[in-house]
């Protein structure tokens, strides 16, 4: 069976995401070839939140570094929404001056957020941006509707180093059940969840490979550390599969590098290049042109001789 390995290559090599898997097209080992069937609702559900959480990660080791933001919008109990419809324009208007205020500093906002609604009728609205100077009192100053809670990434209590906690707290959803101590599963938290990102995030594209065979042990390429490693097995062809993160050793953080798109000498106007005033060789009049003209454009009198310069 063939083994296929994707590599995602984020913030310019610095960090290498990878899944190790057997290829699925030949089904599962000792069993024979079955019908082909439509997955059920449930099961795509569990592949939609898997997705989504494995793409939010990946932007954010992408554009977000942990000394960024992560806080919560909250709603005074008189002022909360009707429905999410309404908390959406709430949060668009507000997004749209933090906008304006970023750029108006050089800079280019990144952000994801989670608007979510509690079982108790509660709203609130988590959120990820990416830091700059004075952002906190922009972001402040952005929410009318309640109270702002903001601490850095790596100061927060979801925070580890590949995001791996922080995309799943932040794609969270009404079906999301987490996991008691005895390893049964409370009850949903949310009764109505939103997720989104800002649109100017793009991923590279992932590159595939074809493995000869399925290595027992996984060592970090040279230069780089492994900081996750996860392994299970598929389910549905009974077959291994692993993900894990790559980061280099001397990674550098590259504020300033394509990826964060820094935007500093943006609108500055550029240098008028100076022409040197020279003096015609007849008249010694000085002017722009080496020979004097007049108003219309006509030349003065001709170009003089070698003999008389």
């Amino acid at each position: 069976m063939a083994i296929k390995r994707k590599t995602v290559e984020l913030r310019q090599g610095d960090i290498i995401d990878i899944e190790e898997y057997h290829d699925g097209k030949y089904g599962a080992p000792g069993k024979k070839r079955q019908k082909k069937k439509k997955p059920t609702k449930e099961q795509m559900e569990a592949v939609n939140r898997m997705n989504r959480a494995k793409r939010c990660r990946q932007k954010m080791l992408q554009y977000i570094t942990e000394e960024d933001y992560f806080g919560t919008w909250t709603y005074r109990k008189e002022e909360r929404p009707g429905n999410m419809k309404e908390a959406l324009k709430h949060f668009s208007k507000a997004i749209r001056k933090v906008r304006e205020n970023y750029h108006k500093s050089g800079y280019e906002l990144f952000w994801f957020r989670n608007i979510e609604q509690g079982t108790k009728g509660a709203w609130h609205i988590h959120f990820v941006i990416n830091r700059i100077p004075g952002a906190a009192e922009i972001i402040t100053d952005a929410w009318p509707h309640g109270a702002t809670y903001i601490t850095k990434i790596r100061n927060g209590r979801v925070y580890d180093e590949d995001f791996t906690l922080l995309a799943s707290y932040m794609t969270k959803d009404e079906k999301t059940r987490e996991k008691k101590q005895d390893g049964t599963k409370e009850k949903p938290r949310l009764k109505e969840a939103s997720y989104n990102t800002s649109r100017n995030m793009p991923l590279p594209d992932p590159h595939v490979d074809k493995l000869e065979r399925w290595k027992k042990e996984v060592k970090p390429k040279k230069g780089y550390y492994i900081i996750n490693l996860y392994e299970g097995i598929n389910p549905i062809t009974g077959y291994k599969y692993r993900k894990y993160t790559m980061i280099r050793l001397d990674r550098r953080e590259r504020i300033e590098s394509k990826s964060r798109r820094y935007r500093k000498n943006q609108g500055k106007r550029k240098k008028r290049k100076r022409t040197r005033r020279t003096s015609c060789p007849v008249c010694s009049n000085r002017s722009n042109n080496r020979i004097c003209r007049k108003p219309d454009g006509k030349k003065l009198h001709g170009k003089p001789d070698k003999g008389n310069i």
